[in-house]
C-alpha cells in the first residue's frame, strides 16, 4: 500500500560549470541552454508532480541530458588526449522517511553506484541504475540467482565488463559516430595544440595566461560540463544523479568524481539526537562555555546572557519560541540563566504535547558537483558539504555547507593554491536538497517541502529549479551566472 505524500516534489538540475562569462556566451547560445535546461526541468517535474519516484525522476533528467549536444555528457561527451569518448555516471538514494523505507528494499543495501570509462552506451546514467538495483542478493544476503542476472554488492564498475552487462540488461547502445560531435572534436584539436604550445613555452620559461588555456573556438569556455539533477519525491526519497564525459583532452583511462562516491555526489538520512531538538539543552551547552566556531559565510551565535540568542539560535529547533518568550520573559532587563532555564524547562515540558516531546526527528540531504572533478575528488567535496551539515556541533543549514566548500574562498577554492585562476584547478558548484521530518509526517492538509541550494566559485553555472512563489505556485528558474542573464 503506497503511503499518503508528505512532501511537495522538489527538483533542481545543472548543466555544467566553469569559466563562463557573458562575452563568452552569446545571446544564441544561452537561449539554447535555456531552452533545453526549461524543457527538461518541467517535464522532470511533471514525473514528480504525478507519483514518480525520486530515482527514476532524477535518471529521467540526466538521460534527456545525455542526449542533448549542448551538455558534457553522453551525446555531447568531450574526447580524451587519444581522440576516444569515456563516460561516467552515478546515482545515489536516501530517505527523509528512514533508509529501510527506500522505495525499492535493493536500493537500502546498496544505497550509491558509479559506472566508469563506459563507451558506446547511449545512456551510462541508466547503467548506473542498472548497477545500483541489481544487488544480487536479497534482503538476508542470499543469492537471487537469474532474477538479478550479473548484479553484485560492488558499488563501481568499470570498462568492457561493465558493458557486457548493460547489453545483458537490455540497454541501448550507440556507434561511435552517433556519439561524436563537431563542437567536442574542435575543441580536442584545439586543446591538442594547446598543450603542446604551452609545453613548448615551459621549456622556455613562458608561462600560459588563462586565455590561452580557454579553447576560444564554439562555446567559447571550458567543458567541464557535468551534468546533474538532484530530486525529492512526494514520499520522501531522495535520489542525486550525475553524468559526465570528463575533462577535455582527459588522459584515457582518467577516473573523475563523478563516479565516485563522496567526491562528486553524496545523499544520506540521519536521526537528530536530543540536543538537536531540545532547546533546554542547547541553551546549557551555551551557557558552559561550548565554542560554535562560524562556517565562512555564517554569522556566529552570541554568548548566552544576550537577548539576540533566543532568535537565532533556539528559534531553529522550536519553532513558537518568539510567542513563549513575548509571555514569558517580556522584561526588557536580562534574566539570569538559571531562572530562564528553569522557565523554559517548565514551558517545553508543560506546553509541549507528549507526542511532540517523543517524536524522532530526521534530516536528509543529497548533493551534486560539477566542475573540476580533479579538485572535488581531492576534497571529497560531496560529502564533505554534506559532513558539515550533520556532524557540527551547532544547527548548520545545507546552504551554508555548499558554500562554504563550493563558493567564493571554499574549500574547493583553497585547493587549488597558488593556482587559482591560471589552469581551472579548483572551479565549481554544487546543487542539493535537504528536507526534514518527524513521526507526525504532514502536518494537516500541507505538505512539507524540501529546500534546494546550490553555489559556486566560477564564471557561471547552467542551473533549473523551481521555488514555491508569494502565491503558493511554483516559479521557474534558468540561470548561468549569479544575476540573471542580460
Amino acid at each position: 500500500m503506497t503511503p499518503n505524500p508528505t512532501f511537495k516534489p522538489t527538483l533542481i538540475l545543472h548543466g555544467g560549470a566553469g569559466a563562463i562569462h557573458r562575452s563568452t556566451l552569446p545571446p544564441d547560445l544561452w537561449k539554447r541552454y535555456q531552452a533545453s535546461l526549461l524543457s527538461y526541468l518541467r517535464s522532470t517535474k511533471h514525473l514528480l508532480d504525478n507519483g514518480a519516484r525520486a530515482l527514476d525522476a532524477a535518471v529521467h533528467a540526466v538521460s534527456l541530458m545525455e542526449d542533448d549536444e549542448l551538455f558534457n555528457c553522453g551525446r555531447g561527451s568531450v574526447f580524451t588526449t587519444a581522440g576516444t569518448i569515456e563516460m561516467e555516471a552515478s546515482v545515489m538514494v536516501t530517505s527523509v522517511n528512514g533508509e529501510d523505507n527506500i522505495s525499492d528494499s535493493s536500493e537500502t543495501m546498496k544505497r550509491g553506484a558509479g559506472v566508469i570509462g563506459i563507451k558506446n552506451v547511449r545512456h551510462p546514467i541508466q547503467l548506473a541504475r542498472e548497477v545500483l538495483i541489481r544487488s544480487g542478493q536479497d534482503e538476508n544476503g542470499d543469492p537471487l540467482g537469474d532474477k538479478s542476472s550479473g548484479g553484485s554488492m560492488h558499488s563501481q564498475l568499470a570498462g568492457p565488463y561493465v558493458e557486457g552487462l548493460a547489453r545483458e540488461w537490455g540497454l541501448e547502445f550507440k556507434p561511435d559516430e552517433w556519439f561524436w560531435t563537431q563542437q567536442r572534436w574542435e575543441e580536442h584539436r584545439r586543446g591538442l595544440g594547446k598543450r603542446k604550445g604551452k609545453m613548448q613555452g615551459q621549456v622556455h620559461g613562458e608561462m600560459a595566461s588563462d586565455s590561452e588555456l580557454e579553447p576560444v573556438l564554439g562555446y567559447g569556455f571550458p567543458s567541464q560540463g557535468t551534468v546533474g539533477c538532484v530530486c525529492l519525491d512526494q514520499w520522501g526519497d531522495l535520489a542525486v544523479a550525475t553524468s559526465t564525459g570528463g575533462l577535455t583532452n582527459k588522459l584515457p583511462g582518467r577516473v573523475g568524481d563523478t563516479p565516485t562516491l563522496g567526491a562528486g555526489f553524496w545523499a544520506e538520512m540521519w536521526e537528530l539526537d536530543g540536543n538537536d531538538a531540545d532547546p533546554v539543552a542547547l541553551l546549557t551547552r551555551q551557557h558552559e562555555g561550548m565554542q560554535y566556531l562560524p562556517q565562512p559565510g555564517q554569522r556566529p551565535y552570541p554568548r548566552a546572557g544576550s537577548k539576540s540568542i533566543w532568535g537565532m539560535t533556539l528559534a531553529d529547533c522550536w519553532p513558537d519560541l518568539p510567542h513563549f518568550l513575548r509571555e514569558r520573559l517580556a522584561s526588557e532587563t536580562d534574566v539570569d540563566f538559571d531562572t530562564t532555564r528553569a522557565l523554559l524547562t517548565k514551558s517545553f515540558v508543560d506546553e509541549k504535547p507528549k507526542s511532540l516531546r517523543s517524536q524522532k526527528k530526521r534530516r536528509a540531504v543529497a548533493v551534486s558537483g560539477t566542475g573540476n572533478g580533479d579538485s572535488f575528488l581531492r576534497t571529497a567535496a560531496a560529502r564533505t558539504a554534506c559532513a558539515r551539515v550533520r556532524f557540527s556541533e551547532r544547527r548548520v543549514s545545507l546552504a551554508d555547507a555548499v558554500t562554504a566548500v563550493a563558493g567564493a574562498h571554499g574549500e574547493l577554492q583553497r585547493s587549488a593554491g597558488r593556482r587559482w585562476g591560471k589552469t581551472g584547478e579548483g572551479q565549481g558548484g554544487i546543487i542539493g536538497i535537504e528536507a526534514e521530518i518527524d513521526d507526525s509526517g504532514a502536518v494537516g492538509s500541507s505538505l512539507r517541502r524540501g529546500k534546494v541550494v546550490f553555489d559556486f566559485n566560477c564564471g557561471g553555472m547552467f542551473r533549473a529549479w523551481a521555488e514555491e512563489g508569494v502565491d503558493g505556485g511554483d516559479v521557474e528558474h534558468v540561470m548561468v551566472f549569479k544575476e540573471p542573464y542580460k
